[in-house]
């Protein structure tokens, strides 16, 4: 580690907390994760960090900035992305009957292994093939344990609504 480096590091120590209390000012929620990409920046470009240690605050403050102008940029784009997306595919409402609530009941109870693969294949339209390589196992390991879901979940089915088959 350089001199140079040695007063960067010192710099975002002494001035995280300064920093990371602005960025909660402007979003309070991300804040944490901003401070994190404002010091990976700073790290990144320490190259051209000032060598004066009185011009490293308002240069690491300047770097938060842009974060947060990068962060709004892309929340800003990802609401776009979701408005046009909904205007082709609208969203189907959640059924709110006493079945499909059982219905969730139940898949809740499975295995995550299996829940995964029940969720994929009935909420998402994927084939058990699609599925499979979305979780990360063969094919083979993906039926069985999609078998052993469908077994367990008509079990608790049945008796969550008295015993029909």
């Amino acid at each position: 580690m350089t001199a140079g480096d040695g007063a960067l590091a010192d710099a975002l120590s002494e001035h995280g907390a300064d920093i990371l209390r602005y960025l909660q000012r402007r979003e309070p929620d991300q804040a944490a994760d901003l401070l994190g990409e404002t010091m990976l920046v700073a790290w990144r470009r320490r190259d051209d960090a000032p060598s004066d240690r009185a011009e490293l605050r308002p240069w690491l403050f300047g770097i938060a900035r842009m974060s947060l102008r990068g962060y709004g940029r892309d929340t800003r784009r990802g609401l776009r992305l979701v408005e046009k997306v909904s205007a082709h595919a609208p969203i189907p409402s959640e059924p709110d009957d006493a079945l499909a609530m059982d219905v969730r009941r139940a898949v809740a109870t499975l295995p995550d292994n299996q829940r995964e693969l029940v969720e994929l294949v009935h909420w998402e339209s994927m084939t058990l093939a699609d599925a499979a390589t979305v979780v990360g196992v063969n094919a083979s390991t993906a039926r069985g344990r999609y078998a052993r879901a469908r077994h367990a979940l008509e079990a608790r089915l049945a008796s969550a609504i008295g015993g029909v088959p």
